[in-house]
């Protein structure tokens, strides 16, 4: 796989591919990056912080990111611009740079998407508290065809971003590459979340 120059937003959170993601931007380097994701259609790489802030002197992202592509803008109640983007493709950060304006770009690698694979009988479970919880809150994800509660990749990563697991476990998650072994996980997390 070639290496490919993406900008990067790193923030205090993991996105997961097919996952939303709603971004207040005042920044000037971000809104020089907003403009460009929307002139050209191209995405931007959303890593999660490993030092530093989200504001300010640019942080270190983790190696592991998704690339996000903008699917709407809006301008929110404090008169600053806001967007909603989409979850995509993950990849590996090779290198870094940060560009006059603060803005951090990566030379990153693409990692294929993951093999179909049905949910095995014994995570059934998870895929029922996912649909549960989608249940409670709706929206998009609430309204999907039932075929996806069988994709043990789509659990995987909707369960990830749903639970309140603390980021570096949502960025193991998002590492993993067996979607299978990803549930596994999910399974070890969930006894925490049980009612005693």
């Amino acid at each position: 796989m070639p290496l490919v120059d993406i900008p990067l937003f790193p923030l205090s959170a993991v996105l997961f591919p097919g996952g939303p993601l709603n971004l207040r931007i005042f920044e000037r380097r971000y809104l020089d990056l907003v403009r460009d994701c929307a002139r050209d259609g191209s995405g931007f790489g959303v890593c999660l912080i490993l030092a530093g802030r989200e504001a300010g002197d640019p942080a270190v992202p983790a190696a592991i990111g998704t690339l996000a592509r903008i699917t709407d803008f809006c301008t929110l109640p404090d008169g600053l611009l806001g967007i909603s983007a989409e979850g995509g493709e993950r990849f590996q950060v090779a290198t870094t740079r940060v560009r006059d304006n603060g803005l951090v770009h990566g030379e990153v690698r693409f990692w294929p998407d993951e093999p179909g694979v049905e949910v095995p009988p014994e995570h059934g479970l998870l895929a029922t508290i996912l649909e549960r919880l989608l249940d409670q809150v709706g929206g998009a994800a609430a309204k999907v065809d039932r075929a996806r509660y069988d994709d043990a990749s789509w659990v995987g990563f909707r369960l990830a971003e749903m639970l309140p697991l603390a980021q570096p476990e949502k960025q193991l998650l998002l590492q993993m590459t067996d979607p299978v072994q990803r549930l596994e996980q999910l399974q070890h997390y969930m006894p925490r979340f049980q009612r005693g």
